[in-house]
C-alpha cells in the first residue's frame, strides 16, 4: 500500500515547509533583500501547495491505484524537489543560472496535476 508512504511523505513535506517558511519570516528578514525573500517565499508556498498535493495523491491513490496515480505522485516529488531547491540555492548563492532549473520542476509540477486528472478520469 503505497499510499500511506505517500500520505506520510507529504506530512512530513509539510512540515518542513511549515519550518522553513517560519526561518525566512523570522531568521532571513533582515539578512535578504526583498527580491531574494520574495523568491524564497515562492519556494516555500510552491512546496507547500505541494506537500498537500501529495497528500491528495496518496488518498485519490487508497482507491485508485493505476499508473498515472504513481506517476503523478512520482512527477509531483520531483518536481516540489526541484522547483523549490533550485530557487533557494539560487537564493543563497546568488548563482542566477540555478533559474534556468526551476521552469523544469515546474513542468513536472504541471504534469503531476495532469496525470492525477487523467488518472481519475480514466479510471474503470
Amino acid at each position: 500500500m503505497i499510499w500511506t508512504y505517500l500520505l506520510a511523505f507529504g506530512a512530513f513535506m509539510a512540515a518542513i515547509g511549515v519550518g522553513a517558511g517560519a526561518f525566512g519570516a523570522h531568521g532571513l528578514k533582515d539578512r535578504l533583500t526583498p527580491p531574494e525573500l520574495a523568491i524564497f517565499e515562492t519556494s516555500v508556498r510552491y512546496w507547500m501547495y505541494h506537500s498537500f498535493g501529495i497528500c491528495i495523491v496518496s488518498l485519490v491513490m487508497s482507491r485508485i491505484e493505476n499508473w498515472y496515480m504513481k506517476s503523478s505522485a512520482i512527477s509531483m516529488i520531483l518536481g516540489a524537489l526541484v522547483f523549490s531547491i533550485s530557487l533557494i540555492l539560487l537564493v543563497f548563492t546568488g548563482n542566477r543560472q540555478l533559474g534556468a532549473i526551476t521552469p523544469i520542476g515546474g513542468v513536472f509540477l504541471i504534469l503531476s496535476w495532469l496525470l492525477l486528472g487523467l488518472g481519475v478520469l480514466l479510471h474503470r
